[in-house]
């Protein structure tokens, strides 16, 4: 599998924004936790992933009708959809100057390509003591979803169905897509986002 970079420049993806909002305060206290109790680099973006896995619930799951977009806006919320749990993972690590990305992924909605599809947001790290960078997945696991941190192989979410045409884009992007973040921003009700609002292709 060969994964590209948006940018040659790791700089990109240390950067702040709007949404990205890791100068807030309680990023900061979440971040400082989770490094404190970390053994090392990797320990740290295992730490981080596993806290936005688990700790965050994913708004279909509990059936939530609140939309989150920014990452200091997820964690007081502690719900998001992946759009959403993206960017907090992304905001923790790049707190502690991990360069970290967005990957996406093109799924059926539900389990047919006759429910429509979707774009699906998982994360990148750069893992300097190894070189390299990582994908994973913050979704949320549940029944039949078993995402996990792994540095040997990909163990996201969702595995990827060409019979079905769902597409694993092969890019980590320096910044959320703008399709994902402006229908978070536009949307009112998580539920019908879900079901009718999100994008289709990058």
């Amino acid at each position: 599998m060969n994964i590209t970079c948006e940018s040659d420049n790791i700089e990109d993806y240390l950067e702040e924004t709007e949404d990205i909002d890791f100068s807030h305060p309680t990023i900061n206290n979440l971040s400082d936790g989770l490094f404190s109790r970390s053994s090392n680099e990797v320990d740290f973006i295992k730490n981080a992933y596993e806290f936005v896995r688990d700790q965050i619930a994913h708004s279909w799951d509990i059936q939530s009708n609140r939309i989150t977009c920014s990452a200091s806006e997820v964690l007081f919320y502690k719900e998001g959809i992946c759009y959403a749990k993206s960017n907090l993972l992304s905001a923790l690590l790049r707190s502690k100057g991990i360069p970290t990305g967005f990957c996406y992924q093109r799924l059926t909605i539900g389990d047919t390509p006759d429910t429509g599809y979707c774009i699906h947001a998982l994360n990148a790290a750069y893992i300097n003591s190894i070189g390299r960078w990582v994908r994973f997945d913050a979704r949320g696991n549940k029944a039949g979803i078993a995402a996990e941190f792994s540095l040997t192989e990909e163990k996201l979410a969702f595995p990827i169905r060409q019979q079905y045409n769902e597409i694993d884009y092969l890019e980590i992007y320096k910044q959320p897509n703008s399709k994902t973040i402006q229908v978070l921003k536009q949307s009112t009700n998580a539920i019908h986002m879900y079901l009718n609002g999100l994008p289709s292709v990058l």
